[in-house]
């Protein structure tokens, strides 16, 4: 699989990553673990050298996943991880956000002997915290670097002031966040920050969640355990009419001999040198699909009847949960 660097950093990765939360959270139940590992080595051998995890997902149980399905890979992979939750540690409750430096070096500690690691290649702070100035959560991630228990600095669904304050401190070297061919809203602020300063950006959920494959509609019952069964853009009715722009995808993937997945991600890479998606999945059929779509070259004529098609669909129902939405953009 070719490479691609974040941003402006020496991060070299993989064009295509995994997102390996879906594994153990989030979706419904979890898979078993040697099914797992078996899908994250395969990813493995077959190029794929950025791996995405966090300490949330779970809770724990992901990082521990990855870091005994890397083991025998560690040099030869990136592994990604996150900060920024305070979790109950005898029930694994979320008791909201902690970015505190304190609990920042408390986090990397604890992920690096889940990942059987000496070090974090990229560190991301989850979500921003507004009780602790982003200032000094870049510095605590600095002090870290400097120890050399991480590598690189990262923020997930951050405001383009916010990735400023925090690139002013200590290099940020890439951004998560959603963005796909249904959420576009990083085109707005962020892709343009991130350009100027040297930042990779790596979009998760560059699926839509799974919408984007085709395989969902109006009439798919999800696990009572998955996150999309709160989700607005996921209700039934939100299905029915989001589906409109699926089936454009389709009609487009058809025409290029791939599948509405693959044209999703390959239009991902066309976007800039700088993004590195990140799709998840718990079948090796999928792995094997997503990864084709690096091998797919969209034409300038390709790229301009996909924003064609998508341009007269209004996708309905918002991203996520009110709550959810508050943690989101600060």
């Amino acid at each position: 699989m070719r490479k691609r660097k974040l941003g402006s950093s020496n991060l070299e990765v993989s064009s295509l990553g995994l997102g390996c939360m879906g594994l153990s959270f989030g979706y419904g139940p979890a898979v078993d673990k040697q099914h797992g590992i078996a899908v994250i080595r395969a990813a493995c051998e077959r190029g794929v050298t950025f791996f995405d995890t966090a300490e949330v997902y779970g809770p724990f149980v992901n990082e521990e996943l990855v870091g005994e399905a890397l083991a025998p890979f560690r040099d030869k992979v990136v592994i990604a991880t996150k900060f920024g939750f305070d979790i109950d540690p005898a029930d694994g409750r979320q008791r909201g956000l902690n970015s505190k430096p304190t609990h920042i070096k408390e986090v990397a500690e604890a992920s690096l002997k889940r990942l059987k690691t000496d070090r974090i290649d990229l560190f991301y702070q989850h979500r921003v915290d507004p009780n602790v100035p982003i200032e000094e959560v870049a510095g605590a991630v600095k002090a870290l670097i400097q120890q050399g228990k991480v590598k690189h600095f990262g923020l997930s669904e951050a405001a383009a002031l916010t990735i400023r304050r925090a690139h002013a401190v200590q290099k940020v070297t890439a951004l998560q966040s959603e963005y796909s061919l249904w959420w576009r809203e990083p085109e707005k602020e962020i892709m343009p920050t991130l350009a100027e300063l040297g930042i990779g950006f790596v979009p998760f959920s560059p699926l839509g969640k799974g919408f984007l494959t085709g395989a969902i509609d109006a009439s798919t019952t999800f696990d009572k355990n998955d996150f999309r069964n709160i989700v607005p853009r996921f209700s039934e009715a939100a299905r029915k009419v989001n589906r409109a722009l699926v089936d454009r995808l389709c009609e487009i993937a058809r025409q290029k001999g791939a599948t509405p997945a693959q044209i999703a991600l390959a239009w991902l890479l066309a976007q800039k040198p700088w993004i590195v998606p990140i799709p998840g999945t718990t079948k090796l059929n999928r792995l094997e699909e997503n990864i084709g779509a690096a091998e797919i070259v969209l034409t300038p004529d390709d790229l301009r009847q996909i924003q064609d098609a998508v341009a007269g669909v209004a996708v309905q129902g918002a991203r996520y949960p009110e709550h959810l939405q508050a943690l989101v953009g600060r």
